[in-house]
């Protein structure tokens, strides 16, 4: 792997893990407590993560189990969670909370699948932003002398490979959350 390449490998991870992050948050038909993941709670006068104030889990297919640590929590962390409108039912036990994950219709289906295309198209953008940095930086050692019109030829190959890999990871992951997504 040429230095133009390898220098800028972290940012083609970035731009991978970024599209796992956002898709991670698209519901699917079953209960995932990893959807929760963007959900902030105000406590203690700072906003929290949700994992950070309490212990989250799954109890059965279609039901998330929310329980704070700190039981004064509850209402606050009720509140953060139907604000950050992802589609669940609340019901709150006092103590703790059950967050029941509705039954898709076909529509909801397909309009998650829309997003994760969305999704999709945005990391493939950022893929793209970062393989014409590398692009730019070789030709200008090209114009520089740095480097032979033979390099040249040989790292613009290589970074096309690299670009063509993370495209078929970004379209592999999304193909496996679309199956999830359209399993009834």
């Amino acid at each position: 792997m040429n230095q133009y390449l390898s220098n800028k490998k972290p940012e083609f991870e970035k731009a991978f893990e970024f599209f796992q992050k956002e898709i991670s948050t698209i519901r699917t038909g079953r209960a995932n407590p990893v959807i929760l993941n963007s959900v902030q709670v105000e406590a203690y006068g700072i906003r929290n993560p949700i994992n950070a104030v309490a212990s989250v889990g799954v109890s059965d297919s279609r039901t998330i189990t929310v329980t704070p640590w700190d039981k004064n929590l509850v209402k606050d962390i009720e509140k953060a969670i139907v604000e950050a409108q992802l589609g669940l039912g609340v019901k709150n036990d006092g103590d703790k909370l059950h967050l029941t994950v509705p039954q898709m219709t076909e529509e909801n289906r397909k309009d998650y699948v829309k997003r994760l295309n969305e999704k999709q198209e945005e990391a493939r953008i950022r893929v793209r932003q970062v393989r014409d940095d590398i692009k730019e930086e070789i030709e200008t050692a090209f114009t520089d002398k740095d480097i032979s019109e033979d390099d040249k030829y040989r790292y613009l190959e290589e970074l096309e490979e690299e670009v063509a890999n993370y495209n078929n990871k970004i379209k592999e992951l999304r193909d496996k959350k679309e199956e999830d997504i359209m399993t009834v």
